[in-house]
């Protein structure tokens, strides 16, 4: 049996703790007990999620560490104090664990940079696996850094396509240790048999939905300013605002001053969400980046229609011309058109985009991530 440690302290509710479960869940499943998963819990960020870890034979390493994560931390700022604690404080521990412990890999998903700079400085016979997202922004340091590591990391593997492209353009680290593996992301036996329940919370009976924090980066304030034009023209067409963060306050005094408390309604973060991707005319991603993008294929998967933006790494592999629609990037006009364009469209036309949507959204399940994995793991 092969010891595999996850390395993924977070703060907050984001996507890639949910890719982690998932990924760990796929190998406790379907390895036939040859690979056991173990999430290292470095600051307590884990502790609420140890009970539904054990019931998936996921077990967790928690270090005794002096500085707790609060996973309820927002802001630019108070994130990186709390990334830069993270690493100080978990410098020696996750060192003296791995030194210790010797699983056969340890898969970095966050905060990359310190198991990368231990393996600098110390030898560990633990092979090094580092997931990386997104078009990362490589300063002098960073880039320094990486070439450093280039002969310490067994693999890097990338959740789209334009991400692995990216890398490989960087010339960092061998094309053939950048491959593709697709974030687990769905369960399509957990889809079918999800109860349906009434929606209890919801006023609206038409309406878009939108899922997701509410940061800066999801950029659901876009959305909430083009309904103004959008109520405007369709007095029956509403917004659905789920999830929770930050910005919060901020999206409820940008609803009262356009006046469309009756029109837009803020729920706050469900943990089953495919009852509401089930009742909404269409999931709207207005997200700055994404990669892959979470959401839309939860969504997909559910047989929800798909308008996002073409922002950076995502969307653009997943939703095309046939399977959904783009709108350029932070674009209110844009996006206006667009949402009046789906709501013209042929009701075959939708339901076609919707299966081709569906179709594609079956590359992220448990199941595929997991034969990719376990190929790279053998």
């Amino acid at each position: 049996m092969k010891n595999i440690y996850y390395w993924c302290p977070f703060i907050g509710k984001i996507a890639t703790v949910k890719a982690v479960i998932n990924s760990a869940t796929s190998l406790a499943k379907y390895s036939n007990k040859k690979l056991a998963p173990t999430i290292i819990n470095s600051c307590g960020e884990w502790d609420d999620l140890n009970y539904s870890l054990l019931e998936r034979n996921i077990r967790t390493k928690k270090f005794k560490n002096f500085f707790k994560i609060d996973t309820n931390t927002s802001g630019y700022f108070k994130s990186r104090i709390a990334y830069i604690k993270i690493f100080v404080s978990c410098f020696f521990l996750l060192k003296n664990t791995l030194k210790k412990d010797q699983p056969e890999y340890l898969i970095a998903h966050l905060i990359t940079s310190l198991p990368m700079f231990l393996y600098l400085i110390f030898k560990f016979k633990t092979k090094l696996i580092v997931r990386v997202s997104g078009k990362v922004k490589m300063n002098f340091l960073r880039k320094l850094l990486w070439k450093m590591s280039k002969k310490n990391i067994t693999l890097i593997t990338c959740p789209t396509k334009e991400t692995q492209k990216y890398f490989i353009k960087l010339n960092l680290i061998e094309e053939s240790r950048i491959i593709y593996l697709p974030d687990p992301i769905i369960e399509i036996d957990t889809i079918l048999h999800q109860k349906k329940i009434p929606l209890e919370n919801v006023t609206h009976k038409d309406f878009f939905i939108m899922v997701g924090r509410f940061t800066k980066q999801k950029n659901h304030l876009l959305t909430i300013r083009c309904f103004k034009s959008i109520a405007e023209k369709k007095k029956n067409i509403n917004l659905l605002v789920v999830g929770d963060g930050e910005l919060a306050n901020e999206y409820q005094k940008e609803i009262n001053r356009l006046r469309l408390n009756d029109r837009i309604q803020l729920v706050n973060y469900q943990s089953n969400i495919f009852n509401y991707f089930k009742k909404s005319l269409g999931l709207i991603s207005s997200s700055l980046w994404e990669d892959p993008g979470f959401v839309m294929i939860e969504a997909a998967a559910c047989n929800t229609f798909v308008i996002s933006s073409d922002c950076s790494s995502g969307p653009k592999e997943f939703i095309g011309n046939d399977s959904g629609i783009l709108f350029k990037n932070d674009n209110l006009q844009s996006l206006e058109q667009k949402i009046l364009e789906f709501l013209s469209l042929n009701k075959s036309v939708i339901f076609q985009k919707k299966i081709n949507a569906k179709k594609k959204a079956i590359n992220f399940t448990k199941l595929r991530h997991f034969k990719i994995l376990e190929h790279s793991l053998s």
